[in-house]
C-alpha cells in the first residue's frame, strides 16, 4: 500500500471517530456571538453548543469521548471568562494546555523517550521496546521535534494575542490550528516518520520480536 493510501485511510478513521465539530463549533460560536451581542450571550451560546453536540452524539449512538472532553474544556473556559469578565479568557485553558504539551514534548526528548513514540504505541499496540531500538527511536525523536515546533509556535501566537486582548484573532488561530492544523501535523508526522524509518534501516516489528539479526527490512507500514 502506498504512503498516500495509508495516510488517507488513517486520517479518515481519525476524523470519523473524533468528530471535528466538537472542537471547532464552540469557539466559533463564542467569537461570533461575542462580536454581535456581547460577552454573556457568547458564554451561554458556547456552552449550549457544546451541550448540544453531546446530545446529538447520544441520539445518534456515536462515541462521546471527544464531545465530553469538549464540554469539560468549554465549561472551564466559560467559568474563567465569567469570573474575569474578559472575553479573551475563554482561550486561556487552550493556551495553558499548549504550553504544558510543549514542555512535555521537550522533556520526553531529553529523556530519550520521545512522546510521539508513546502516542504511536497507544494507538497501534506495537511493542514499546521496539520504539527504543537504536535504529527506530531517532525517527520518533525527529518527529517529536516537529510537534514541539507546532505546539510551541501555536502557544506563543495565542499567548501574544491573549495579552493583546485580540478575541477575534484568537478565535481564528484556535480554529485554524485546531483540527485543520492537527491533520496537517499528522500528515507531516507520517511522511517524515516513514522517511526516517526507511533511512535508518531498522527492524520491522516481526523481525524485532523474532530477534532477527541485520540486515532488516524496515517496518512495512504505519508509523
Amino acid at each position: 500500500m502506498s504512503n498516500r493510501r495509508q495516510i488517507v485511510d488513517e486520517l479518515r478513521g481519525l476524523v470519523s471517530g473524533a468528530g471535528v465539530a466538537d472542537g471547532i463549533l464552540p469557539p466559533v460560536v463564542f467569537v461570533a456571538v461575542n462580536a454581535g451581542f456581547g460577552l454573556q450571550p457568547a458564554v451561554l451560546a458556547a456552552g449550549a453548543v457544546a451541550a448540544a453536540i453531546v446530545l446529538v452524539r447520544l441520539a445518534t449512538g456515536r462515541p462521546l469521548k471527544y464531545a465530553l472532553s469538549g464540554v469539560v474544556g468549554t465549561g472551564i473556559a466559560v467559568a474563567l471568562t465569567t469570573r474575569s469578565g474578559r472575553a479573551e479568557s475563554y482561550f486561556l485553558p487552550g493556551i495553558l494546555s499548549g504550553a504544558a504539551t510543549t514542555a512535555a514534548l521537550l522533556v520526553s526528548i531529553v529523556l530519550r523517550r520521545p512522546l510521539v513514540a508513546y502516542a504511536s504505541w497507544a494507538t497501534r499496540g506495537w511493542p514499546i521496546e521496539w520504539f527504543w531500538h537504536e535504529r527506530v527511536r531517532p525517527a520518533y525523536t525527529a518527529v517529536t521535534w516537529i510537534w514541539v515546533a507546532f505546539f510551541g509556535v501555536r502557544t506563543a501566537v495565542q499567548g501574544y494575542l491573549y495579552a493583546e486582548g485580540s478575541v477575534t484573532a484568537l478565535g481564528v488561530v484556535r480554529v485554524a490550528t485546531g483540527w485543520p492544523g492537527l491533520l496537517g501535523l499528522l500528515v507531516v508526522t507520517y511522511l517524515v516518520g516513514r522517511s526516517r524509518l526507511e533511512s535508518l534501516g531498522g527492524p520491522s516489528i516481526d523481525e524485532f520480536e523474532a530477534q532477527k539479526p541485520p540486515p532488516w527490512s524496515v517496518q512495512p507500514h504505519g508509523f
